[in-house]
């Protein structure tokens, strides 16, 4: 599958700055000329996994965050999210089930991953305790009629 064109950003992990990601990730997708349903998942997804970053990821500070975009024939579009903080404490498979989560029960639903796997065709995520997490989402754009 050839890469056809790529966007690389980084970014304080600061909650003003998942905004700035959603519309950076359309930004760079108008060159596909997606629907406005697939845009709005797509950032959607985005969305979700940056808020898990700023949250879970530097819980006491505030740390980078990385998105990279690419584009491959066939209207696939390859999105990663890195940040290079505490990791996920549990396996990433218990992680990713829903209502599950590391911060306050209150204040967070543990939805998170739920949501990027309806919006998205594929979700993985990888981790390492003290170095951080990488969610890596996958959607493929049909052409328009």
């Amino acid at each position: 599958m050839k890469m056809l064109n790529q966007v690389k950003i980084t970014f304080a992990g600061r909650s003003v700055n998942e905004g700035f990601a959603r519309a950076a990730l359309a930004a760079f997708l108008v060159q596909l000329d997606p629907t406005v349903p697939q845009l709005a998942d797509m950032k959607t997804a985005v969305s979700e996994a940056v808020t898990n970053c700023i949250v879970h990821a530097y819980p006491d500070k505030i740390g980078p965050i990385t998105m990279t975009a690419a584009i491959y024939e066939g209207g696939i579009v390859r999105i990663t999210i890195t940040d290079r903080g505490v990791g996920i404490p549990e396996n990433v498979e218990k992680a990713m089930e829903p209502m599950f989560t590391t911060g306050d029960a209150e204040e967070r639903a543990g939805l998170g991953f739920a949501v990027m796997q309806s919006f998205m065709d594929k979700v993985k995520v990888s981790s390492t305790l003290g170095r951080g997490t990488r969610v890596t989402l996958t959607k493929r754009l049909d052409a328009r009629a």
